[in-house]
């Protein structure tokens, strides 16, 4: 498999090393475990000379020549994590010069993979409008804003779509090169991830921070607010947009927009993170439920399982 990693300046030091460190692994321990082992030809490709990551490191990297047709061309993140930043950086002419080569790689049928922030500099050439992705969690918010063409589930660790993949934040890169390496070999994929130490998540819901999300527009962040402080009492939409001073329809707008979900799934959500830290103290299930406005522990279990994959069990025993 031929593997384009795109090389920017400012690169995420620790998502680059991962993507590289694990098709280095794949291919020292495919000769070890494996008759017929596949290769993996990993070509750092840049737009500028030398490349500067954004801890300061000089990277050597190719330019992309005409003849160059990768299998997979990744992108790694930036290490930007405001949107103000990630948004001046996008305009950079070096990212401009390399969603030209995506785009002319990807119509000669290369495919393209992003992680965490990369999937930002994916999002911009169009190639993921009508899909579905996922993204860097905190920036969700943003990335559905700037993007509402395509189906964005930050939720998600990993979403593959057709001839693009994306994943989420920061050892989503892990994620995904593990992936990619089950493509060619899931056997090896399995073998790379016990030697690294991977514990493969399908999920980023137990690590988003919801009222982070909500800072990203005044009237949600106001919600966040008023919500927090009334989650053991039911849920009332019309109560809600009442309490803040607009419409029902308004405040139910506004959160699909900015959340991508209702008002009650955001509260709930809220119920989730609350009872999460109350289950490291130890606290038995049920005073937790009626805590967080559930009239059980079994019901508080069910919804713990649904949003965050994980039984509560495997939440106290990981403090997560």
């Amino acid at each position: 498999m031929r593997i384009a990693v795109v090389l920017l300046d400012g690169v995420f030091d620790t998502g680059l090393a991962t993507i590289l460190d694990a098709f280095a692994t794949a291919n020292e321990l495919a000769g070890l475990h494996m008759a017929a082992p596949p290769q993996f030809t990993v070509t750092p490709v840049g737009f500028r000379q030398p490349v500067r990551t954004a801890l300061g490191l000089e990277l050597p990297a190719r330019p992309a020549l005409p003849a160059m047709r990768p299998d997979w061309a990744i992108l790694p993140a930036l290490n930007t994590k405001l949107p103000e930043q990630l948004l001046a950086s996008l305009q950079r002419s070096d990212l401009i010069e390399a969603r030209m080569q995506l785009l002319a790689w990807h119509g000669a049928g290369t495919r393209i993979a992003a992680a965490c922030i990369g999937t930002f500099q994916l999002a911009e050439t169009g190639l993921l409008n009508g899909r579905d992705a996922t993204t860097t969690w905190w920036l969700g918010p943003l990335f559905r804003q700037r993007y509402p063409e395509v189906r964005l589930d930050e939720s998600r660790m990993l979403v593959p779509a057709g001839d693009v993949v994306t994943a989420g934040a920061a050892i989503g890169h892990l994620d995904l090169a593990l992936w990619l390496i089950g493509q060619a070999s899931p056997e090896l994929a399995a073998i790379v991830a016990r030697y690294l130490l991977a514990d493969l998540r399908s999920s980023q819901a137990q690590y988003i921070i919801p009222d982070h999300l909500a800072r990203a527009d005044p009237l949600i962040d106001r919600f966040e607010r008023w919500a927090r402080g009334r989650l053991a009492a039911g849920f009332s939409l019309q109560a809600a947009a009442q309490a803040l001073g607009t419409s029902p329809r308004t405040l139910q707008r506004r959160a699909e927009a900015v959340l991508g979900k209702s008002p009650l799934a955001y509260f709930q959500d809220l119920r989730v993170e609350h009872a999460q830290r109350l289950l490291r103290g130890g606290l038995d299930l049920d005073s937790i439920a009626v805590e967080v406005g559930y009239a059980d522990g079994a019901t508080l279990r069910r919804l713990v399982r649904r949003r965050l994959g994980r039984g509560v069990r495997e939440l106290r025993s990981s403090r997560g």
